[in-house]
């Protein structure tokens, strides 16, 4: 009996450190983690702190000031939800939704180790990685073809059912950051 539960427990331990690769391209540190509150459920994401640490102060930072909070969905595809747009909050302007960010770029490309695999979590940008902000996607399927384009930030580890539930214009009701 003894010898059938430790070899459980390494099992457990394996598929959680292979799932743990699979959202981020490496088991990563506990960073700050956010929580998306939305009518379809709720969404958790781990933040790299130590892999791309000013870009995820960036984004924390917006968060704990309600940044996050009352914007929509603004860009959703087979392969990605996108958001981070303040504009969102308004819905006579959904001409303009995702051009806009939170007007402070963050001023550094933090490329690491992390790829765009299902779940993980980057920072948008209209062509110059050094000028994301504060828009960020969710990647719905693989696409290794975004690796050194975007920069990985952080990966989804509750809610992928969510994310594939989300729609064009779904609100994020709250958002809240829980530091480690």
């Amino acid at each position: 009996m003894r010898t059938w539960l430790a070899l459980s427990v390494m099992c457990l331990a394996a598929v959680v450190a292979v799932d743990g690769q699979r959202a981020g391209g490496a088991a990563a540190a506990a960073g700050p983690t956010m929580t998306i509150e939305t009518a379809k459920g709720t969404i958790e994401i781990l933040f790299y702190a130590s892999d791309a640490p000013k870009s995820v102060a960036h984004i924390v930072g917006l968060a704990k000031r309600n940044f996050y909070r009352g914007q929509r969905v603004h860009r959703v595809e087979a392969s990605l939800v996108q958001f981070g747009d303040r504009v969102t909050r308004d819905g006579s302007r959904r001409d303009s939704w995702g051009r806009s960010g939170s007007g402070t770029p963050i001023g550094e490309a933090e490329f690491n180790k992390h790829s765009h695999v299902r779940g993980a979590v980057s920072l948008a940008h209209s062509g110059n990685p050094r000028n994301a902000d504060s828009q960020m996607f969710i990647m719905k399927t693989n696409m290794s073809g975004l690796d050194g384009k975007h920069v990985v930030i952080g990966r989804v580890t509750r809610g992928m059912d969510v994310v594939d539930k989300l729609q064009y214009a779904d609100l994020f009701k709250q958002v809240t950051v829980t530091e480690p």
